[in-house]
């Protein structure tokens, strides 16, 4: 009985300790210039090492790119973000991602991503919806070795494309995870 109350005890410890560090994360918040410059840098990697991120870059309505995200947790996790929205290679909104999850998981890892818009409607929903829920409204594929072995302009019909890139660090676990993407407006 002790373990189980011990375990029980660091879970929340390691919980609390989590969302501290989430919270922290936002209060020092990026500027306009640090995400620009970070999404500089991750946008033109990925699409020079992905062909499909290549092909997609070419017909997609925006990108919105997460250069730097931070994953972490044990039993009970949570990861945050700053990105930026580019149409025709210029940025026209900031934006932040945000997920908790609880289930399990153990570790801490940073990685980025990007979504491809592929329609008008699928960008409109972004702004629209007063903070994305990942998963609700449009339809969204994530870009595996698999996907992108059989991606082509033809084949291409969803409305948004995900790709992951830059993973550090080790995270693993399964869990119910929710991932919001609201607006900002950084300094």
């Amino acid at each position: 009985m002790s373990t189980i109350i011990r375990m029980f005890a660091i879970t929340i410890l390691l919980g609390i300790t989590t969302l501290t560090i989430l919270d922290t994360g936002r209060a020092m918040a990026a500027s306009k210039a640090e995400i620009d410059s970070k999404v500089d840098a991750a946008l033109p990697k990925l699409i020079e090492n992905n062909t499909s991120a290549r092909l997609l870059a070419k017909e997609a309505k925006a990108i919105l790119v997460f250069p730097s995200i931070i994953k972490g947790g044990f039993i009970w996790g949570g990861q945050i973000g700053e990105g930026a929205l580019r149409i025709q290679g210029k940025t026209v909104g900031y934006y932040n991602t945000v997920a908790a999850s609880y289930g399990l998981q153990a570790g801490l890892q940073k990685f980025g991503y990007a979504l491809f818009f592929m329609t008008d409607s699928a960008l409109a929903y972004l702004d629209k919806s007063g903070g994305w829920e990942v998963g609700v409204g449009p339809s969204i594929v994530i870009v595996d070795a698999g996907v992108a072995k059989a991606l082509t302009t033809t084949t291409a019909r969803k409305e948004i494309y995900a790709f992951f890139f830059d993973q550090k660090g080790l995270m693993a676990g399964l869990g119910l995870q929710g991932t919001k993407i609201t607006r900002i407006n950084p300094d």
